[in-house]
């Protein structure tokens, strides 16, 4: 008997629509007419077990139990899915054959796989389990995907990626959170101060935020402007350029800091003749953005619709799961596999029908148009966020599962069509020895950025057209008017949550170690596609962040915690290493010990050096909501 293990109900639910022949649904499961079953956990069946497992003493929070470390580790079945474990338990001792059909993702991966362990197979079996890949929960897309069964052990890496991670939170969550509970609770805070190797860093980067837009000193800068006339009376404009010789009397953004040194640039340009020293017209394209994947939806949905990542991932999991008309939405991936390119007639069609108001843009695609997303080298278990070829009228969505949908749709749609096709042109000119530079663009073709143009929120490259008359070298121009612009020095702006998303998917911006840096060029990130919007929810039920209007800003106890905390568990650093590690031992290039026993040594300095720290900070500091000690931090922060 083959026992198909998926991740959640709805997903075995699709896998059986896969089979033919007569069905029978059991509790728990369903019973195909040979005999096989499809099964499913409900997310995760089993949990990490408390630290009074390993010792009744640890039930009691206490600095001198710290660190806490297992020798062997321990799972225990979570008490609201004990039954469906059960379920699982008694297939698994029949099974001849098992398949995992978690979720295509690191954490999908090891939470059938630690369910197959703790049931106690047979090792010939688990050998010998297939994995079952499924980014699109309609019939033709399961059977396709059944057709296509691969061999368990090949994710094995990603498995222990997912455990090592796991674990290391735990570890490294559980003692901080701890050690400076009970360190608050001596300067007199009586709530729990939860640390996380992912949420804490990103707490950091709004404290740290915050701190700099409070000490910001405005100053003020000046721009020169020349309004520029050819013989032939066509008329623009052309910004000066300070010499090498302005240095001094510039910030380190090169922007002029001395009115004086700006006002003489006025004098010596206004009414004096000019000349054209260079001119460039060039010819440039960009493709279409690639297909969505989470992070990046996320952030782009919350631009548009100000909606938070955590309801983007709900719509999202609604779309997938309950309306089958988006593919598996937790994905870090924004390629698709060159087979998906020969559904692309049928799914343009359905978009036609499903939602009236691109039709046209549907009849207008390209579908023999292949753009760079169509790419097997970029494609691992799970690709990019995609509409699957369901018929469903948008009238049976909500608003908002509606609005995203057509975000999905619109981004699919740019990959049939050309690339934007623009002229870009610079003109250098020399007014009384001094540079002016002059730029302007001219579009040829809107290719995909046709899809936008109705849009109040544009994307980054639709850049505003400012056409020069056509120059030549050494022409002869009068400048008719110089303008002298006094402009102030900003603030950098409070993170939003869009914002603070893309801080997480492009953490490199905010590392200091140029060598991390170069690590992280191609493992980028903080957290997963799965748990970054949780992650930055978390944060606002701890009361250590806040919304004003769009702005999130730290709450005084979410200060008061980054400031007391050592540099280097505020900062992305460390925890930007770790998730190039967990990437590395996911492709079987890092041990597992390898990387567990430097951040259980990491954890023990950390635990110590914290026994110096002044509790007097968290004096007065006014208490979150209270939380039972024993679950102090989920799983998945």
């Amino acid at each position: 008997m083959i026992v198909y293990i998926a991740e959640k109900p709805s997903l075995g639910r699709a896998i059986a629509t896969g089979f033919d022949g007569s069905q029978q649904k059991r509790d728990g499961y369903i019973e195909l007419d040979n005999g096989d079953c499809v099964t499913w956990c409900i997310g995760h069946l089993l949990e990490q077990a408390e630290p009074d497992k390993y010792d009744a003493a640890y039930a009691k929070w206490s600095l001198q139990h710290l660190p806490i470390v297992p020798k062997k580790w321990q799972l225990v079945p979570k008490k609201n899915t004990q039954k469906q474990l059960t379920v699982v338990k008694r297939l698994l001792k029949t099974a001849t054959h098992i398949v995992n059909a978690g979720d295509p993702d690191r954490e999908g991966q090891l939470l059938v796989d630690e369910v197959i362990t703790y049931c106690g197979v047979k090792a010939s079996i688990i050998e010998n389990a297939g994995r079952l890949l499924i980014n699109d929960l309609n019939t033709s897309a399961v059977k396709k995907a059944l057709q296509n069964m691969r061999a368990n052990r090949e994710f094995l890496g990603l498995s222990i990626s997912a455990l090592a991670r796991s674990r290391a939170d735990w570890l490294y969550g559980l003692n901080l959170t701890r050690a400076y509970t009970l360190l608050g609770q001596r300067g007199g805070y009586s709530g729990v101060l939860s640390v996380g190797r992912v949420q804490t860093p990103i707490l950091g980067l709004v404290v740290r935020r915050d701190q700099d837009i409070a000490h910001f000193v405005s100053k003020p800068f000046f721009e020169v402007i020349a309004t520029l006339e050819t013989l032939n009376n066509l008329i623009f404009t052309a910004k000066w350029q300070p010499s090498k010789a302005c240095e001094p009397y510039q910030d380190e953004e090169g922007r002029v800091l001395s009115r004086k040194l700006a006002q003489t640039v006025v004098n010596k340009t206004q009414g004096q003749s000019a000349s054209v020293t260079d001119y460039k017209v060039q010819s440039k394209q960009s493709p279409p953005p690639l297909p969505y994947s989470l992070s990046i939806l996320q952030i782009d949905a919350s631009k548009r619709f100000n909606v938070s990542p955590k309801m983007v991932l709900d719509i999202c999991q609604s779309l997938y799961e309950k309306h089958q008309l988006i593919t598996y939405p937790r994905s870090d991936s924004r390629y698709l596999p060159q087979e998906q390119f020969a559904q692309a007639s049928k799914i343009l069609s359905v978009i036609k029908s499903n939602v009236p108001t691109l039709a046209a843009a549907a009849d207008n695609a390209n579908p023999k148009l292949k753009s760079k997303a169509w790419d097997d080298s970029k494609v691992d278990a799970h690709h990019a966020i995609i509409p699957t070829n369901r018929a469903k009228a948008l009238a049976s969505l909500t608003a908002d599962e509606a609005k995203i949908y057509q975000l999905i749709v619109t981004q699919y749609l740019m990959q049939f069509y050309g690339p934007h096709k623009y002229q870009e042109q610079v003109a250098k000119v020399d007014i009384g020895g001094g540079e002016f530079i002059a730029k302007g663009k001219t579009t040829q073709d809107q290719g995909w950025l046709a899809l936008t143009r109705n849009e109040k929120t544009k994307t980054n490259n639709t850049t505003a057209e400012n056409a020069l008359p056509t120059l030549s070298k050494g022409e002869s121009l009068s400048c008719i008017d110089s303008q002298l612009l006094e402009k102030q020095t900003s603030p950098p702006k409070h993170f939003t949550e869009a914002t603070l998303l893309a801080a997480m998917t492009g953490i490199s911006r905010y590392v200091q170690d140029t060598k991390i840096k170069k690590i992280l060029k191609e493992t980028d990130g903080l957290g997963t596609e799965a748990t970054r919007a949780s992650i930055i929810d978390l944060l606002f039920k701890r009361q250590f962040m806040q919304k004003v209007g769009k702005e999130v800003h730290a709450t005084p106890t979410g200060k008061a915690l980054i400031n007391a905390l050592p540099s280097e568990t505020t900062h992305p650093d460390m925890t930007a290493i770790w998730e190039a590690n967990l990437d590395k031992i996911a492709h079987r290039q890092l041990r597992y010990d390898a990387f567990m026993q430097p951040l259980t040594d990491s954890i023990r300095h950390l635990i110590s050096n914290s026994q110096q720290l002044d509790t007097t900070q968290f004096a007065g500091l006014k208490s979150t909501k209270p939380v039972r000690k024993k679950r102090f931090f989920k799983k998945k922060s």
